[in-house]
């Protein structure tokens, strides 16, 4: 993802404190949907703590093994 430009994302950031304000309105607000509610929960979380890490396993719960079964010199073609 190409970064944006600095302005762009300071202008974004003078918004945080409104932005929290609004996720943790939502998030406690009873009359708003369920999954309105975790979304915003969830977005406050990462802001906080950051978001968990991925761990990059096979479906086996092993590390990912690829196999390359052919290479094309790009000189020869």
């Amino acid at each position: 993802m190409a970064k944006a430009p600095i302005d762009l994302r300071s202008l974004a950031r003078a918004h945080t404190e409104m932005c929290l304000k609004v996720l943790a309105g939502i998030a406690s607000q009873k009359a708003a949907p369920p999954a309105a509610r975790v979304a915003a929960c969830g977005h406050l979380l990462d802001r906080g703590w950051g978001k968990p890490a991925q761990p990059h396993t096979g479906e086996d719960g092993n590390d990912i093994r690829i196999t390359i079964r052919k290479m094309i010199d790009s000189d020869q073609q």
